[in-house]
């Protein structure tokens, strides 16, 4: 892909995201960690906590494209981050108040957001491809809640948004059992809006872009900001889920579910049922 460069000043603080304009209106967004699948580095994570207020403050965006270098969109946090939350309270409150603040930033977010998700995608990288105004998939993508097989809570943006998508038997289970969804499967039970090939994924992403950037602005901001008020009344579910996900890192089972990713075997959580 040929990426143009001339982005505003005011991203030259994002160090962990890749910016660039391949439209005069639309702006794309790239996690840029291919070595580790994209992941989430604890600055990458407060970077994208942040740069939603500034797409929204920018007079030359008018819809963003959400990406992932190479063959992934995003695994999710790294595994140090991981292991920071659980060892250091500071960390648990800073990345509490961040994940509040991005599910917000974002949905406070006036631009049209387009996700193209390809390959693996988890964590915080999902929050931000499930939430985007359109979300594209290829059909093999890989796309995965797994916070309960890491042993917290499904807390980052899920119990907000997954019933609304495709219905609360479809997240009960997924969120429950962590099992993944390929992009055509997603799209099937709706917890996405287009799922393509793998080849015409850019293609299409930069369709709908363009389209929107070039739309009547006031009547598609406006009609977005209606639509999330559906997730805005949903906002005390997330809340609480966020909060349960941050009581998790103090527990046994998430120092259990860390090791065995690591180990890359099946976790052995204790068998207490006394909650």
């Amino acid at each position: 892909m040929n990426f143009k460069t001339s982005v505003d000043q005011r991203y030259a603080k994002y160090t962990q995201l890749v910016l660039d304009m391949p439209h005069p209106k639309v702006l794309r967004i790239m996690f840029n960690n291919p070595g580790r699948l994209n992941s989430i580095t604890e600055q990458g994570h407060a970077e994208l906590t942040e740069i939603w207020r500034d797409v929204d403050a920018d007079p030359n965006v008018c819809a963003v494209i959400l990406t992932g270098a190479g063959s992934a969109f995003s695994a999710g946090g790294d595994f140090a981050l991981v292991q920071a939350n659980i060892d250091s309270n500071d960390t648990r409150l800073k990345s509490w108040k961040e994940a509040k603040d991005l599910v917000y930033n974002f949905i406070n977010c006036s631009k049209p957001v387009i996700s193209a998700i390809r390959g693996p995608a988890a964590g915080a990288g999902l929050v931000c491809g499930l939430l985007a105004d359109v979300s594209i998939v290829t059909k093999t993508a890989s796309i995965v809640d797994g916070h309960t097989r890491l042993g917290v809570a499904a807390g980052d943006h899920a119990v907000m948004l997954w019933p609304l998508l495709c219905g609360m038997a479809k997240a009960k289970y997924y969120l429950l059992t962590c099992e993944k969804l390929s992009g055509e499967e997603a799209e099937r039970i709706g917890l996405v809006s287009l799922a393509v090939e793998d080849e015409e994924l850019e293609a299409a992403a930069m369709k709908v872009a363009v389209r929107l950037a070039e739309g009547a602005q006031s009547a598609i901001r406006w009609t977005k900001y209606a639509l999330n008020n559906w997730l805005r009344q949903a906002g005390p579910a997330f809340d609480a889920s966020l909060a349960l996900e941050i009581l998790g890192f103090t527990g046994p089972e998430v120092k259990e579910g860390l090791a065995s990713h690591l180990e890359k075997r099946r976790p052995e959580f204790s068998a207490t049922c006394v909650l």
